[in-house]
């Protein structure tokens, strides 16, 4: 049986949405050796500046590995002013919530005792971290910026619907390309911006720095902020350096840092300088040797101590991942009511867990038609598409899952919106999600627009740069 398809460019095979008109016009003009001399000169470009993505395969952000350029699509993914804010208002809603939630683990667990989220979600959590129990942040603020992954899929009656697929709290990473895609769409492109009323997304360093300025501690009025790196092993060194050098800041390691009389400061030609916020692109338990692990040498010895005292601020915050776990997930929704009072906006995609055993029962029933997710697998790794899966590996899955079920979570196979993309045989649909961006500092705010991953095997659902998946610039048109 095949599952009804929702294009977001097309309406059917004669009609353009009405959204893409302009563009759809555009193209139909454009010869093919021109779009395909375009293509070329965005890869010289891209190779050039040197915009690549080390591929390694964990989430946490250390260890090397092969560099390899993210392939770029040149038909951007357009989305009207409408449902753009509506999309917006879900997901200050969302991080809002998930920020009070962090707090609250963190503070007086009023969700547990009101029996909402199971004590032992939290507390076996890998990425609980209890040396921040009853630590104050500045603005009870735990992720500063935050990466949610939002897919698109028809719903019953065939109109794509925007849903959650996942929560990056801790370290997420694509923004630079959500950057560099516009300024090369703009660079081989730019009547496209003249003909169209494209939101812009350049600002972003500025309302990042804002954001990261916003948390600085009350001791100084023109607060210092470092960007810290694992170094240029790091799958998003490019990143790291990039938005350092947007911004206008140091773009510091570990080595560079160090404590001294409960502050921290950073080496410099001209003597040490004090620093106020840290945005960390280390994981938790790599940031402080003399609290978690022993032999990391990416962060900084004594750096939790000045933390918890107020004297720095790290963004984001040591402890969130604890809300960014797949088994956490299904739990948002009930979130949001909890702390805001308020329904949902934007959907989660249906979750059976594992720990649950009606749940358990169904996937064990239903593997070849689902999604398995680890818990705490990230990039695409760790999971079972039960269509795309030989009947072997779907028996070796549920060795895997019979065995530590509250490990798993599954989802339907949702059938992800396509967006007309440039493959070896011409233009065809493929399947598309996008990362927009939330930045929460004194108050929550987003650029129009976001990263859009697409995934260039014909058929295939998985988006991750780390299993070959491509980008296109990500179009919000204002009214």
């Amino acid at each position: 049986m095949s599952r009804p398809m929702f294009d977001e460019m097309n309406a059917s095979p004669n009609e353009v949405r009405a959204h893409y008109e302009n563009y759809a016009r555009w193209l139909a003009q454009q010869p093919e050796e021109v779009m395909a001399a375009r293509r070329e000169e965005a890869e010289m470009i891209f190779r050039r500046v040197g915009i690549t993505f080390a591929v390694y395969g964990a989430k946490d952000e250390d260890g090397s590995g092969t560099e390899r350029l993210i392939p770029f699509d040149l038909i951007p993914r357009i989305i009207p002013a409408h449902e753009w804010h509506s999309m917006e208002e879900g997901l200050v809603q969302r991080v809002t919530a998930l920020n009070r939630f962090i707090h609250d683990v963190y503070h007086d667990q009023e969700i547990i005792k009101a029996g909402h989220v199971p004590a032992e979600q939290i507390f076996q959590n890998a990425q609980f971290r209890p040396e921040m129990m009853g630590v104050d942040v500045p603005h009870n603020i735990y992720s500063h910026i935050s990466g949610v992954d939002i897919v698109r899929a028809p719903n019953a009656q065939g109109v794509g619907e925007y849903y959650v697929l996942e929560d990056n709290l801790r370290v997420p990473s694509g923004v630079s390309y959500m950057l560099e895609d516009r300024k090369m769409m703009m660079r081989l492109f730019p009547e496209l911006f003249g003909s169209n009323r494209v939101a812009p997304v350049a600002h972003y360093p500025d309302l990042l720095l804002e954001t990261l300025r916003a948390v600085s501690p009350a001791t100084t009025a023109e607060p210092t902020v470092v960007v810290l790196t694992p170094g240029m092993y790091n799958s998003a060194y490019f990143e790291h350096a990039f938005l350092a050098q947007q911004m206008g800041i140091e773009l510091v390691e570990g080595q560079d840092l160090f404590v001294k009389d409960n502050f921290v400061y950073m080496r410099t030609t001209r003597g040490p300088k004090r620093v106020d916020v840290i945005y960390r692109r280390v994981d938790d338990d790599f940031l402080d040797p003399s609290v978690f692990r022993p032999t990391s040498t990416l962060g900084c010895e004594g750096l939790l101590s000045v933390y918890r005292s107020g004297n720095v601020a790290i963004c984001n915050a040591v402890g969130t991942g604890v809300a960014d776990d797949k088994s956490i997930y299904p739990y948002v929704p009930k979130m949001i009511e909890f702390y805001l009072g308020q329904k949902p906006i934007l959907n989660n995609v249906p979750t059976f867990m594992g720990r649950d055993a009606e749940d358990l029962k169904y996937m064990m029933a239903n593997l070849k038609d689902l999604v398995v997710k680890e818990v705490h697998g990230a990039g695409g790794y760790g999971m079972l598409v039960g269509p795309a899966s030989t009947k072997a590996e779907i028996e070796d899955f549920r060795k895997a899952v019979q065995a530590n079920p509250s490990g798993y979570i599954a989802q339907p196979t949702l059938s992800l919106s396509t967006c007309p993309t440039y493959v070896q045989s011409g233009v065809a649909p493929r399947h598309i999600d996008l990362r927009p961006f939330v930045l929460s500092g004194k108050e929550v705010q987003m650029v129009p627009g976001g990263l859009t991953r697409v995934a260039l095997k014909d058929g295939s659902l998985v988006v991750n740069s780390s299993q070959g998946g491509g980008t296109k610039d990500t179009w919000v048109l204002e009214d």
